[in-house]
């Protein structure tokens, strides 16, 4: 025997590859056509495509998972890495690379706990960032003029805010309506938030001083468009100030984190956002009371002060009354000093006689010197004089002027107040006109109920009502029992008599008694 003989050949098929991967492929898919797995999802990657690819495991096994680049924007929870899911989606192959993966078209959060635990990896990520620091937190105006309002426009939370709005302080309000629950819920808050800062001032739609973000309770899932980063940091960068009010007072959500304000409440939100008018009113009544007067203080403190130191002063008049007395006491004593300085001289001279021209020379220039020194005692006493009362014309000037900026600048803030007052009681005038045209109009609505239920619209109908001298008339009996009465309709009454009535109708014949039959 031959040992190179050939050996005998096998009726086996043989598949190409592309058949074999086609033959699997098929079975795979009609073996598990729509499946949902639980796993953990880990290696999310997002290429430039816009597909989502990202592996499912558990302890054991891994498998490979795709979502397409039109049913990844559908997605109401997007893939994150770590968070345990349920996915859907319909097995297949990759011939390719010889493998097999899931085509996922949802994703579910696999319970609360994942969801919690998932929140808080968002929640710290984000506090690291320093979108929750309370520096970066801005102070609510205490009265705005316009608020924006971001939540669904035919949701209770709406109602309640502007009923709250009307009874504390009547304002103007812009509503953004917006989805508060689903997957369009995170990306149409954040336009809206966006969208309110992007409104310039002085524009045809006025830019709000105050956002209010609301939306009443519910579940974790149903509150979770608060909890998308997108409207965390929209929230966060928000020049406006904002107010936050999702859910009740134990629901918490990211956005009251970055928020400049939380609510526990929408109702709460509005009694945040305005004070109460009366207590406005009031207390500019009593600013302006303390304003007056401590204007008055200002101008009649200085007046009492001016006054004191006039007094102090002195009259002008006594600051040269000591000179003067000095003068004439020297000019007194003067003469008989000359005498007895002559005397002296004649007898140290003796017999010489001091010639009567010399003694009068001398006197001439002792009198000529009096005379310049009292003239020069007057110069001085005018000069010092002058000085005080120049003193005293300039700090009369000072006065005046320090008194005429002082009532200025009070005039001007009791025209700022008065101008505030005057707005505030012009709003308060229409308010009271639009309360009185209310009530008139129920009254009038009540007037034409009257009309309407009352007997007379009964008369124009063609009915009657019969008076007696004792009151109403209301059966046949007391009609013929009445010598007169008056009969009442639409157009006036008419006296009647019993006679007048017609005739009794006669006595229906009771019909035959029916036998009895047992």
């Amino acid at each position: 025997m031959d040992l190179l003989e050939d050996e005998p050949g096998s009726n086996a098929h043989e598949f190409t590859v592309s058949e074999l991967s086609g033959a699997v492929k098929r079975s795979l898919e009609d073996q598990f056509g729509r499946v949902r797995v639980r796993g953990e999802i880990g290696r999310v990657s997002r290429p430039s495509s816009g597909h989502l690819y990202f592996d499912l495991k558990d302890d054991r096994a891994v498998l490979a998972s795709v979502t397409w680049k039109g049913q990844a924007a559908r997605l109401t929870q997007r893939p994150e890495e770590g968070l345990e899911v349920i996915a859907t989606g319909r097995m297949t192959t990759f011939p390719g690379q010889s493998k097999y993966q899931l085509i996922v078209d949802q994703i579910e959060p696999a319970g609360a706990g994942a969801l919690m635990a998932m929140l808080e990896r968002r929640r710290k990520a984000l506090a690291a960032e320093g979108l929750f620091d309370e520096g970066r937190k801005r102070p609510l105006p205490y009265l705005p003029r316009v608020i924006g309002v971001i939540t669904s426009p035919s949701g209770a939370v709406i109602r309640d805010i502007l009923h709250r709005l009307r009874d504390r302080f009547p304002t103007r309000v812009i509503i953004w309506p917006v989805a508060v629950q689903g997957e369009g819920c995170a990306p149409q808050v954040t336009a809206a938030i966006e969208g309110f800062n992007a409104l310039q001032p002085g524009g045809p739609i006025p830019r709000p001083d105050l956002l209010i973000v609301a939306r009443g309770g519910g579940s974790l899932e149903d509150l979770w468009g608060f909890n998308e980063e997108s409207v965390v940091r929209a929230a966060a960068a928000s020049q406006i100030p904002l107010i936050s009010a999702v859910g009740h007072e134990t629901d918490t959500t990211l956005i009251d984190y970055a928020s400049d304000r939380r609510a526990p409440t929408p109702t709460a939100a509005a009694e945040i956002a305005v004070p109460v008018r009366a207590d406005l009113a009031a207390r500019l009544v009593e600013a302006n009371a303390r304003m007056m007067r401590a204007a008055s203080l200002r101008i009649d403190r200085p007046r009492q002060r001016l006054r004191d130191l006039g007094r102090a002063m002195g009259r002008p008049s006594a600051l040269t009354e000591g000179a003067r007395q000095r003068l004439d006491l020297w000019g007194g004593r003067l003469e008989p000093a000359l005498r007895g300085l002559v005397r002296a001289r004649r007898h140290q001279l003796g017999a010489v006689a001091v010639p009567v021209a010399l003694l009068r020379q001398f006197t001439d220039r002792k009198r000529h010197a009096l005379e310049r020194l009292e003239a020069r005692l007057d110069v001085a006493r005018d000069r010092r004089i002058e000085r005080r009362r120049d003193r005293l014309q300039v700090l009369q000037e000072r006065l005046d002027a320090s008194l005429a900026r002082m009532v200025a600048t009070t005039r001007r803030a009791i025209d700022v107040q008065g101008s505030r007052l005057k707005d505030l009681g012009q709003r308060l005038d229409l308010a009271a006109k639009r309360g009185v045209m209310m009530r008139r109009e129920a009254m009038m609505r009540l007037d034409r109920m009257r009309l309407t239920l009352g007997y007379t619209e009964t008369l124009k109908r063609g009915f009657a009502v019969v008076h007696g001298p004792e009151g109403l008339i209301t059966s046949a009996s007391a009609a013929r029992a009445t010598p007169r009465f008056e009969i009442e309709f639409a157009d006036g009454r008419a006296a009647a008599r019993p006679e007048d009535a017609p005739r009794k109708a006669a006595k229906k014949s009771e019909p035959p008694e029916q036998k009895n039959l047992f």
